[in-house]
């Protein structure tokens, strides 16, 4: 799984030209928020040019669009995934699959309606990933900055993302790019919440969400004595020396954090 996505805006060559190089599990090449109205056409040509010889997802303008029909017809066929910003209902997965067909997708929710539909928009096939767009859905609700408004919203996404057996969902983008410590923090608020990886806006961000998104060693150490003395006791229930009880569901958590520490 990937610990951080960062963004990189289609019309700005020169960034263009560096994200790869800046240290990130994965990148988003931007058509939407972060491009003005004015470059939507020269962004979306510099994009379908960068993923025929790139890796990347590329983030579309809202679906149901003409600007997101033009995106999709310049870059789906080339482009690693798709990701629909401002996902509210399953017609609007719906939509976007129909025009990349075979394509990952990653939904962000942004609105209180996405929020409400997410076990639906969850469950279609071509959906990998939940996202959690964060400063849009604070403006949707109307409420206030911080991680306690949107604590309920990474749960309900976390648990729609579990019931339709997918990758944990990804969280938002921290704003504040001299807040490191807020950044810390909010990550791995999220990351004890059930979410995996942070959306980035700068490469200054990558360090503190890699960290934050990396198993530490003793972490590690705990998953393989977990993982050792299950095997040992033939997959039935067994005690730690130190106390603890360990189940096949503990044993299942100790496997995913040496997968993960493998990658």
């Amino acid at each position: 799984m990937n610990r951080s996505y960062l963004f990189a805006p289609g019309h700005n060559l020169n960034l263009l030209g560096k994200v790869f190089h800046a240290g990130a599990d994965a990148v988003i090449l931007d058509l939407e928020d972060a491009v003005p109205p004015s470059e939507k056409r020269s962004a979306r040509a510099n994009v379908a040019s960068v993923v025929t010889t790139r890796t990347a997802w590329v983030r579309i303008n809202a679906p149901g669009t003409g600007l997101a029909a033009a995106d999709l017809h310049a870059v789906a066929a080339s482009a690693h995934g798709i990701r629909i910003p401002k996902v509210e209902t399953l017609d609007d997965v719906h939509w976007v699959a129909a025009r990349a067909p075979g394509k990952p997708l990653i939904c962000a929710i942004e609105t209180a309606k996405g929020v409400a539909n997410a076990f639906d928009i969850a469950d279609h096939p071509a959906v990998t990933h939940l996202a959690l767009g964060g400063i849009d859905l604070q403006k949707d609700l109307g409420t206030g900055d911080g991680d306690i408004p949107m604590q309920y919203v990474r749960s309900h996404l976390v648990v729609a993302a579990r019931a339709a057996g997918i990758a944990p969902p990804i969280d938002s983008v921290y704003p504040h790019l001299n807040d490191n410590d807020g950044l810390i923090r909010q990550a791995a608020h999220s990351r004890s919440l059930g979410l995996f990886g942070k959306s980035a806006i700068h490469p200054a961000q990558l360090t503190a969400i890699h960290a934050t998104f990396t198993s530490g060693q003793d972490d590690i150490d705990w998953a393989r004595e977990v993982v050792d003395a299950f095997e040992k006791a033939g997959g039935a229930a067994v005690r730690l020396p130190g106390g603890e009880f360990v189940d096949l569901p503990v044993a299942e958590r100790a496997r995913k954090i040496l997968d993960a520490a493998r990658t």
